[in-house]
């Protein structure tokens, strides 16, 4: 199948300034906040070729997410794969996109077109509806980062890497770990990035999840009614902490099962569970076959909330930002 086309860059000039000129001192903004160095090494962190990063308007995440792009080793970087979730419609199983390029503010990025007619030769991959792919932002927000993290990184834009833009749906442990074993070879090629798009907590009513711990019990959450008198042991947004803060630890131990399991337990309403979770069994098929201290696992380096949520009636969007070595 030949890819055609470009995609738009559908939500510049909303969810972020599509003037170039505007965007890149933005994005300079955020990095620059971005300390020099991180758990002892310095900026990018050597063999950091995979991050997670959150994928909301950039006045809210942008500053966030610059610590996951600021680690971001694209030293060998040959392609980038980006996946997220769809919000746009409902998918099982995992799809492609059928684009040949996307649009950024700063430029166009190229589809490798032999990466995803491989992996379309699988049979194990959809393909990305075309107007789904153009409304979706889970992929299209990390364009301009990855963009100016390759213009910082290449003399030539005969460099610059292509990228390989998947969507992960709603897909359970078992799948996951069919897909990470499927897509662990490319991961541990020395000429592929990965960026993983994700938000963590959406609390409040509209989003259906009004969970919380009286008294920090995790294991007696329960949901809170639309009038609940406003709790303070402790205050809604320190539980929000709380129960990310054990979705992290899960994430970080690099047991994709145990992430599968919390999320159970607490239905923490982290949008990019499954891109997480496949790209988790991934780096478990790479650990199996190459044990390596201080490899194959997310350390998670930022971690922000949209607000602090005090009363029922608010809400709130939970971003967090990370890195691997492979």
């Amino acid at each position: 199948m030949k890819l055609k086309g470009t995609r738009e860059a559908s939500h510049a000039d909303s969810w972020y300034d599509g003037d170039p000129d505007t965007l890149s001192g933005q994005l300079d903004e955020f990095l620059s906040r971005v300390p020099d160095s991180i758990d002892g090494s310095g900026l990018p962190i050597p063999g950091a070729k995979v991050v997670i990063a959150p994928h909301a308007g950039y006045s809210y995440s942008g500053p966030c997410a610059a610590w996951a792009y600021k680690s971001l080793d694209l030293s060998k970087a040959k392609r980038v794969f980006v996946l997220g979730p769809s919000h746009t419609y409902y998918l099982r199983g995992c799809a492609l996109t059928k684009f040949a390029k996307y649009e950024t503010p700063f430029g166009d990025l190229t589809v490798d077109e032999e990466i995803v007619q491989a992996l379309r030769d699988t049979g194990k991959f959809q393909d990305i509806p075309s107007q789904g792919d153009v409304d979706e932002h889970s992929l299209e927000m990390h364009l301009p980062y990855i963009y100016k993290r390759i213009t910082q990184t290449f003399a030539s834009e005969t460099e610059y890497p292509t990228i390989v833009p998947i969507l992960i749906g709603d897909n359970n442990g078992a799948e996951e770990k069919e897909f990470g074993k499927l897509l662990a070879p490319y991961l541990s090629d020395p000429g592929n990035a990965w960026v993983v798009s994700s938000d963590f907590c959406h609390w409040g009513t509209r989003f259906s999840y009004t969970a919380y711990a009286p008294g920090g019990k995790v294991a007696e959450i329960q949901s809170l009614a639309r009038r609940a008198a406003r709790p303070t042991n402790p205050p809604i947004h320190e539980s929000i902490k709380q129960v990310d803060q054990l979705a992290m630890d899960a994430v970080a131990s690099g047991d994709h099962t145990g992430f599968v399991d919390n999320l159970k337990q607490t239905k923490n309403t982290v949008c990019g569970r499954h891109p997480i979770g496949v790209t988790m069994a991934a780096l478990e098929e790479l650990a199996r076959e190459s044990p390596g201290q201080g490899k194959y696992r997310f350390r998670f380096v930022r971690y922000d909330r949209s607000s602090l949520v005090e009363d029922v009636a608010d809400s709130s969007v939970s971003y967090a930002s990370a890195y691997a070595v492979v």
